[in-house]
């Protein structure tokens, strides 16, 4: 009776545990117009970015979920690292190491945005009880093929999802225009300008720690 008096006692005195506060889905392009060396800056930049300290810190504190999506042509989206839970700084180490080696699954297919938010909207579900849930999309052209991007919006608004864009200038001058009025969406959504791959690290390192240390504000 008294060991299972000490055993309930534990139970109900033990911490609870700590609430998901971000949701972080990150889709990169590996459309036809980014060749092998363009793929490898965007996945090594990217988990460097991830390793910023600050950067670290906020998802760490905040037990994000973070996936890595590839994403290219109509049907040709996939999710190539699921939800995984950074819930030490092992974890955001080892979910780090998995995207410089994530290997790329196409080439030389078009550009659909709309059908990369689609496939991303729908890995939702199964973090719903995070506060924040973000898509943080990057890529280097306008979409060309299946749905259009603002098709997806209503359903992204729906589920309190909001999208912001990394617009990498390198053969399109006007993209980032083009990403503000027909990628973004959602409360405090932006959009950040790399001139070209080069500017990437850079670029999505400033990228992440706006959006993991900064609260969301305004309505697109």
């Amino acid at each position: 009776m008294h060991i299972l008096r000490a055993i309930l006692t534990s139970v109900c005195l033990a911490p609870a545990a700590q609430a998901c506060d971000l949701a972080l889905a990150l889709a990169v392009d590996v459309s036809g117009s980014v060749d092998a060396s363009e793929f490898r800056i965007q996945m090594d930049g990217l988990a460097a970015g991830l390793r910023d300290p600050i950067v670290s810190e906020a998802l760490v504190r905040g037990q994000a979920q973070l996936m890595l999506v590839q994403w290219t042509g109509s049907s040709r989206q996939q999710v190539t690292i699921p939800w995984t839970r950074v819930d030490s700084f092992a974890a955001l180490d080892r979910f780090a190491d998995q995207v410089a080696e994530d290997p790329r699954i196409w080439r030389n297919f078009s550009t659909a945005i709309g059908e990369a938010l689609h496939t991303t909207l729908d890995a939702f579900e199964s973090v719903s009880d995070c506060k924040r849930r973000l898509i943080d999309l990057s890529g280097d052209g306008v979409s060309n093929e299946g749905v259009e991007p603002t098709q997806v919006h209503a359903a992204l608004r729906d589920r309190g999802i909001v999208v912001n864009a990394l617009a990498i200038e390198e053969s399109e001058p006007d993209l980032t225009a083009y990403f503000f009025e027909n990628v973004i969406v959602g409360e405090g959504a932006f959009v950040v300008s790399a001139s070209g791959f080069a500017d990437y690290p850079e670029r999505i390192r400033k990228k992440l720690l706006r959006e993991v240390t900064q609260q969301t504000a305004g309505l697109k």
